[in-house]
């Protein structure tokens, strides 16, 4: 499920990743009515858009290639957190499980890298935005910033290695505003 709304490219971009990020994560979930956002998810999103810059996902669903659901049921999950949350511009969506070897699975830069070409922006006008610390490696290692909004699941080592860290998903878009409007002044 990949979309948007621009004619041209946008200013920036802020990606979220899914699972502990946007809605509580519920592991393996292939049930749409499981989706519960997190606080001020919404909020968050409007924020962006209200600001004019892109809004997209960026997650990993290794379920899809370990077979635990189908492209079907993770598509259902996302097109109710678009719902709950969104709209949203584009989904970035790694069906790989960890052993393949892929290039998209986060922490590899694939799902920021795709970003980057879907809406058309170069890689300082991309910052994503996730629970642990292969979100913020893959934003880094795509040349974008990521900022870290750790949760129960966040490891202590993910949080000090983190460059970026926000309390929580709002504090988390306004840092990602701010940086991407300091990369417009400074062009």
């Amino acid at each position: 499920m990949t979309f948007s709304s621009f004619s041209v490219a946008p200013q920036g971009v802020v990606l979220f990743d899914r699972d502990g990020t946007l809605v509580h994560d519920v592991p393996y979930n292939r049930d749409p009515a499981l989706v519960a956002p997190v606080e001020g998810a919404a909020r968050a999103v409007r924020r962006v858009r209200a600001a004019g810059f892109g809004v997209g996902v960026a997650t990993n669903q290794g379920m899809i290639g370990d077979g635990r659901a189908t492209r079907a049921e993770v598509d259902a999950v996302n097109s109710r957190v678009d719902e709950l949350i969104g709209p949203f511009d584009a989904w970035f969506v790694c069906p790989h499980g960890r052993d393949e070897g892929c290039d998209c699975r986060k922490p590899a830069p694939g799902l920021v890298l795709q970003a980057q070409r879907f809406f058309g922006v170069e890689a300082d006008r991309v910052v994503l935005i996730g629970d642990i610390g292969s979100d913020v490696t893959a934003a880094e290692s795509a040349g974008s910033r990521g900022i870290l909004v750790p949760t129960s699941a966040t490891r202590a080592a993910e949080v000090d290695a983190a460059s970026l860290v926000a309390p929580d998903l709002e504090a988390a878009v306004e840092r990602a505003l701010e940086l991407l409007d300091a990369v417009e002044v400074a062009r």
